[in-house]
């Protein structure tokens, strides 16, 4: 074999790696930029980029090969479609399961009279409350704690054996229906994650209530505040301790919702 043939085969090798790559980096990518934490602006959009491309690079080997490029034909630009969708579809699950938190902590918020306490918070791209905030970070940390990085790249490697690149999903249909269900399994998480402390601090505005009425001279709506605020601070002290397995149950309801969009069902 001469050194003209040679080169031609390692040129075409090298081109089929990069096209394994790419391929690869469609549906790696999508998950990123939909998924909590790394795919919000807090983190520059060219780190996020090179994590989808190193994460590529080492999933890349071990899935099943991908089509053979035949350039920008319409089913190229399906497939392409395709695992971007499935890619975005799986992160905005992991997402959903962030949202219960902050949701979790508007209710709480409301309860406790701290919904005054407004800031731009850098991680969803709004202005929410302080409490809704620290519920988003307290989960992003358990997420890594409890392997969620690891679980996530899992489901990736999994997604890729039931889907595999540049074929079709098998009902686009059941697909579609995932999130809507999963909506519910995440609202009512939220709302059982905030309800101890609502309920706590219902019954301390009944009370305050009813002494403004048996005693109105003690001008006990200013007095409740204060109070309000501290016994709130103290409660979400006390529920930070017990958030492990509520929140360990939704991230297993999440990526199983996730592992279930590439099936269909």
């Amino acid at each position: 074999m001469d050194a003209a043939t040679q080169m031609a085969i390692d040129g075409q090798q090298a081109f089929a790696m990069i096209g394994t790559l790419l391929w690869t980096a469609l549906r790696v990518g999508a998950l990123l930029m939909a998924m909590p934490l790394i795919g919000t602006r807090a983190i520059p959009a060219r780190i996020r980029v090179m994590v989808a491309l190193v994460i590529s690079l080492a999933l890349a080997p071990l899935l099943p090969a991908p089509p053979e490029w035949r350039g920008f034909d319409a089913a190229t630009i399906l497939s392409i479609g395709r695992e971007l969708a499935v890619g975005a579809a799986m992160g905005f699950m992991l997402r959903l399961v962030f949202e219960a938190g902050a949701m979790a902590g508007e209710l709480i918020s409301q309860g406790t009279g701290l919904s005054f306490a407004q800031m731009s918070d850098p991680l969803r791209g709004v202005n929410s409350g302080v409490i809704a905030q620290w519920f988003y970070l307290a989960f992003g940390l358990l997420f890594f704690a409890a392997n969620g990085h690891l679980a996530m790249v899992s489901l990736l490697v999994h997604s890729y054996d039931m889907v595999p690149i540049g074929t079709a999903l098998p009902d686009v249909q059941a697909t579609l229906s995932i999130a809507p269900q999963f909506l519910a399994v995440v609202l009512r998480g939220a709302v059982t994650l905030a309800l101890p402390v609502m309920v706590a601090m219902l019954a301390v505005n009944l009370a305050f209530g009813a002494l403004s009425r048996a005693a109105p001279a003690l001008n006990p709506i200013q007095l409740g505040l204060p109070i309000s605020v501290l016994l709130g601070l103290l409660l979400i002290a006390v529920l930070a301790g017990e958030l492990g397995g509520p929140v360990q149950r939704l991230y297993d309801a999440a990526f199983e919702a996730a592992g279930q969009v590439p099936l269909g069902h």
